[in-house]
């Protein structure tokens, strides 16, 4: 007896991005507003990170409100709205709530029910893992536009008092609307992870310390890093990785005409481009300098920066990684919109 053939989805060839959005929380935090707590300066932070200011938002405005309006934003961009999407993937490590994902309730939001909806856990490389997931859904035929959002308010897990991550944080959103497309648009992502050096970035202590101590004695847990360790390995092994992506999408450093690397620190993006061998003319993504880290969010916002300002145009090729906790990291060379 023969077996019945399964029908398979009908495949696309190429995907591209279609559009890019994004929100900064509302509020400019200078240096000298929080140098006093990590007895620093605004020359340190200046120098050490490059940081000028970062953006935050209020205590009313939600992880939830960044990612809807970045997800507007990048609809509007891309000649689409909410019902045209068939699938959302939302990009944090900053929703508070373990179950049900914040991707569902904006998918509600934006009235793309009934689109699959999931988060990612990937901290500051959730957007380019996004990009991957929504680039394979579409060319395999399981999805026709996939938006993906890239969103913290990191400064709900901020100690004030720590030097080692706090004065680097912001808030907002960003987001791409992803899609099929008659030329290759989005190349074969590179990505890994080395769970072994999981301890140099991440929480201060888990949430089981509420149940199994008391209340009382527990702190709200926050975030830190081992700067100076994430700061050889995002040098060092993060430039072996996007010269891997230049390479799988059969370029050279010299055919890039745009760098998006998550906005971790200035000097680490400076290092890296100097690595990589760019030509004098590319446009660096620096939008560390007014908003901050804002981790899964780093890498739209800076391209949503560069577009808006007219330093980059549609067409252009680009380059984009992203890396930290987990240690997890991705990167793809994409044309932008």
């Amino acid at each position: 007896m023969s077996r019945p053939a399964l029908r398979a989805a009908a495949p696309v060839e190429h995907a591209r991005i279609l559009g890019i959005g994004g929100v900064r929380g509302e509020n400019v935090v200078v240096n000298d507003e929080i140098v006093g707590p990590i007895d620093s300066s605004d020359e340190w932070i200046r120098q050490r990170t490059g940081i000028v200011s970062r953006r935050r938002a209020g205590a009313n405005v939600t992880v939830g409100d960044l990612a809807e309006g970045a997800a507007q934003e990048a609809l509007a961009r891309a000649g689409l709205g909410g019902a045209d999407l068939d699938a959302v993937i939302v990009a944090t490590v900053t929703w508070f709530e373990q179950t049900p994902s914040l991707a569902t309730h904006i998918a509600d939001r934006l009235g793309a029910t009934p689109a699959s909806a999931f988060d990612i856990s990937a901290a500051c490389a959730g957007y380019t893992y996004g990009v991957a997931q929504a680039d394979a859904l579409v060319r395999a035929g399981t999805a026709r536009h996939v938006l993906v959002v890239g969103v913290e308010k990191m400064s709900d897990f901020i100690d004030p008092t720590d030097r080692s991550i706090s004065f680097l944080l912001g808030d907002g959103a960003g987001a791409a609307v992803v899609g099929p497309s008659d030329f290759p648009g989005i190349g074969r992502t590179v990505w890994g992870s080395d769970g072994s050096s999981a301890a140099m970035i991440g929480q201060t202590h888990s949430w089981l310390d509420f149940r199994n101590a008391d209340a009382a004695e527990v702190t709200w847990p926050t975030l830190r890093q081992e700067g100076p360790s994430v700061y050889k390995w995002a040098v060092f092994q993060m430039t072996k990785v996007a010269e891997e992506a230049i390479d799988a999408a059969g370029l050279t450093p010299h055919d890039i005409d745009v760098f998006l690397p998550h906005q971790a620190n200035m000097r680490i993006i400076d290092h890296m481009v100097k690595n990589l061998g760019l030509r004098d003319d590319a446009v660096i993504g620096r939008d560390i300098a007014e908003t901050g880290n804002t981790s899964a969010a780093s890498i739209p916002l800076a391209a949503e920066r560069l577009m808006r300002e007219g330093q980059a145009r549609s067409g252009d090729i680009a380059l984009q990684i992203g890396f930290g906790a987990g240690l997890a990291y991705a990167a793809q060379v994409v044309v932008l919109p």
